[in-house]
């Protein structure tokens, strides 16, 4: 359970990076960073389905970062297009680690949903590339990867897909093509639209299910 919760600024590219984070109970064993949708259609670290992952990972130890990508909040900057804000998040990683650095020995989830699916498996690659440390597991809700790729997705065969089956925004189809291109088995969910309205308490579940393998 989550039993603090603290604002930080972190220093991305173009400033401020608005940041949450989520405290659980007990040293913990971890962190997470976990990325919001889309910032011009009201994306935010507060987005329930944010904050239901987010809780997830507080209850399995791990304290859960919720920035606000650029313009939203009080982050600086505009949208770009998933370019400027995976930028963001690599400057964040390692300040984080820097900061927290007894949070940042332990496990490390990196997830997100929607438009932070696109940030989430970009900086997987970044981090790759340059070698640098990589998550131990990515959870992408709602995956919208391909919508906003400007660079080639390499991401682990591990990943941990989770969708709607009546996902209005971004239609199953284009996430088992994603799915299907990565060799990636994918979670549907019954019944559960983009947002996972009526859903919270089965994403929750499931993603402790994925955390407890960490």
């Amino acid at each position: 359970m989550v039993v603090r919760a603290e604002k930080v600024v972190f220093e991305g590219e173009v400033g401020d990076i608005d940041c949450a984070l989520d405290w659980p109970e007990g040293e913990p064993r971890g962190w997470a960073l976990v990325l919001h949708p889309h910032p011009l259609h009201g994306g935010a670290r507060d987005n329930k389905v944010v904050t239901t992952i987010a809780r997830a990972c507080a209850i399995h130890g791990l304290v859960a970062v919720r920035p606000n990508f650029r313009g939203v909040g009080s982050s600086a900057g505009e949208f770009d297009q998933a370019r400027g804000e995976t930028a963001d998040m690599r400057a964040l990683v390692e300040q984080f680690r820097q900061a927290y650095p007894d949070a940042a020995a332990g496990k490390w989830a990196l997830a997100g949903f929607s438009f932070g699916t696109s940030v989430a498996a970009q900086l997987y690659g970044l981090q790759q590339q340059a070698g640098d440390v990589l998550p131990d597991a990515v959870l992408l809700a709602g995956s919208a990867v391909k919508r906003f790729q400007f660079r080639d997705i390499a991401i682990p065969d591990d990943t941990w897909l989770v969708h709607g089956e009546h996902d209005e925004v971004v239609p199953l189809a284009e996430a088992m093509d994603f799915a299907r291109e990565h060799a990636l088995p994918m979670i549907v969910v019954p019944e559960g639209g983009h947002f996972f309205h009526g859903k919270l308490l089965v994403l929750r579940q499931l993603v402790q299910q994925r955390l407890a393998s960490l």
